[in-house]
């Protein structure tokens, strides 16, 4: 059916090391494969087997659950995305979450990995924390032009006046700085 791996940190595991809640519903006691130290493990690659037919308005989800919070979402595979590498974010342990899995879980006393099969329509994304890392980097890409702009900022009453050439030599600028300096695309690295 599934599939995952730990990168660098283990070989391929296969559902049967998966404990099987009901038809649609899979949990990885993390206890038992890394101890307390779950949170040292960042990502997750899940992938279908080529044998398994799963519909093609399903997908796999994957949820992470600290010892003593709910499951929360990571993100998915489907028949159109049949592999993913997931970064996984561990909600404080205790901590009020967003989804449980199954009834009870949120009083587990130990980190769980859960995959469940869902609906692809009632998933908000298939890759939750690729969507946080593109809205952080649109925000420092804004910061960096503010920061140029305020430099030339002039006030009129109430309103910030800037030079109408502004962006364009924010941009060339913005691009002279990266091709001279490699470091200062990668300050902007999530």
């Amino acid at each position: 059916m599934f599939g995952v791996v730990f990168p660098n940190r283990s070989f391929p595991i296969d559902i049967s090391t998966f404990t099987q809640i009901d038809t649609f519903h899979w949990v990885l006691d993390m206890n038992h494969f890394v101890g307390e130290a779950y949170d040292q493990i960042s990502e997750m690659c899940i992938f279908l087997l080529n044998n398994f037919n799963l519909p093609p308005d399903k997908a796999l989800a994957v949820y992470v659950q600290s010892p003593g919070s709910a499951f929360v979402f990571c993100g998915a595979v489907t028949l159109a995305r049949p592999s993913a590498v997931l970064s996984l974010q561990w909600p404080e342990p205790g901590s009020a979450a967003k989804m449980q899995l199954t009834a009870g879980d949120s009083s587990s006393l130990s980190a769980k990995i859960g995959v469940s099969v869902e609906d692809v329509a009632t998933l908000r994304s298939l890759d939750v924390f690729a969507e946080r890392r593109i809205e952080k980097l649109a925000m420092k890409v804004g910061e960096n032009l503010f920061n140029f702009m305020q430099s030339f900022c002039g006030v009129d009453g109430s309103k910030l006046v800037v030079p109408m050439d502004i962006l364009d030599r924010w941009f060339k600028k913005f691009q002279e700085k990266a091709k001279r300096d490699p470091d200062f695309l990668k300050s902007f690295a999530l």
